[in-house]
């Protein structure tokens, strides 16, 4: 089990650095994932689904910190909310494309997305059940 330290870079964005690495892997880097989620509770459910499956998690709430996210880390993959308070997911999700990233985008708006918008990604909709975030992150990966 890792040690987890907590570095703040922003009100609601969050970098999570094992201090230690996996004791059944040595040396083995984890899968990175940047997880932007607007809603607070939500987002430490999802992390901590994301901590308890071996991942090493960023997160922030906005489409701009996932933005500045991607433009100063690696992530393996990158968690979207559809509906976020500055934009939409899908905007982190194509900056994310751009750079070669996987996607998956997480909403409870799927059907009143404008008609075309989420063709391009794996959609889970909410509420999302920590298996189904677990197994469909194992396929995108």
């Amino acid at each position: 089990m890792p040690i987890w330290a907590r570095t703040v870079i922003g009100r609601n964005d969050r970098i999570i650095l094992p201090l230690r690495g996996w004791a059944f892997a040595p040396g083995a880097a984890m899968t990175r994932i940047l997880l932007v989620e607007d809603d607070v509770d939500l987002r430490l459910i999802m992390e901590h689904v994301l901590i308890d499956g071996g991942y090493q998690v960023d997160t922030t709430s906005t489409v701009e910190g996932g933005c500045e996210l991607l433009g100063c880390r690696f992530y393996d993959l990158v968690i979207a909310d559809g509906r976020l308070s500055d934009g939409t997911g899908m905007e982190v999700a194509d900056r994310a494309r751009e750079k070669g990233l996987k996607t998956l985008i997480v909403t409870g708006y799927a059907f009143t997305m404008p008609p075309g918008s989420l063709d391009r990604y794996e959609v889970l909709l909410k509420p999302v059940r920590p298996t189904e975030l677990l197994e469909a992150i194992t396929r995108a990966l």
